[in-house]
């Protein structure tokens, strides 16, 4: 029922938001387009300079955090199963219409899975304009579960996931009654069982990582690689 109450995560808005903590946490009032004047880069696309929309520009860094953060993936169109739907298509229509340029090197920012399965989950389409930073084109699809961060802070690193399997093995002792394994229980007794279920866990998420060929949130955000 809870589900109902939650509004789902926007990736877009995240994102948004990302880029406007970074840009707090360097002290600069500078827009994004500000910057790029100042550095004076080429563009990988060809765009037209003073037609690009600033709040639709990213970092690299901005997508990785986000990525990282929700285990998404960072990868070249050609990796994407799925196919882009009529309004993503009519999106880069216009782009290349506006900017009179053919967009090349494009990527897709979503959950792993859309890069082996075709499914819907909230896909971010991206051009590069160079030094690392790149332009939002389109979104589409449903948008991620509300839960999703807190699902895979696990994954983000091995101390993350320690303590996750220990609040497991702490949650899975409490439920166990101590009268199976001793006549007299006692805090002794808790922690040898704590012990054993804290043992078992940990050997059933290593063999299910191993085995699957699992990795971390910041090993996988730009890998081309299926298994995740």
């Amino acid at each position: 029922m809870m589900m109902k109450f939650l509004p789902k995560t926007n990736i877009e808005e995240v994102l948004s938001n990302t880029r406007v903590k970074h840009l707090k946490s360097k002290n600069t009032k500078k827009s994004l387009l500000d910057i790029f004047d100042n550095l004076n880069i080429k563009f990988q696309n060809n765009f037209n300079f003073d037609k690009l929309e600033s709040n639709r520009i990213y970092h690299l860094d901005q997508i990785r955090e986000v990525c990282i953060n929700y285990r998404l993936r960072f990868l070249d169109i050609k990796y994407f199963k799925g196919e882009l739907p009529v309004s993503a298509c009519a999106a880069v229509s216009l782009i290349e219409k506006e900017h009179d340029t053919i967009l090349s090197e494009m990527k897709i920012m979503a959950p792993s899975i859309l890069f082996r399965l075709e499914r819907k989950d909230d896909p971010l389409l991206f051009v590069p304009l160079g030094n690392n930073y790149f332009y939002l084109v389109h979104k589409w699809g449903n948008d991620l579960n509300p839960f999703r961060r807190i699902m895979m802070w696990p994954f983000k690193n091995i101390w993350n996931l320690l303590l996750f399997l220990l609040l497991v093995s702490w949650f899975a002792t409490e439920l166990t009654p101590m009268e199976i394994f001793s006549k007299n229980p006692n805090s002794s007794s808790f922690w040898m069982l704590f012990f054993f279920m804290f043992k078992a866990i940990v050997s059933i998420v290593l063999f299910y990582g191993f085995a699957l060929g699992k990795n971390f949130n910041p090993a996988i955000w730009n890998s081309k690689y299926n298994k995740s």
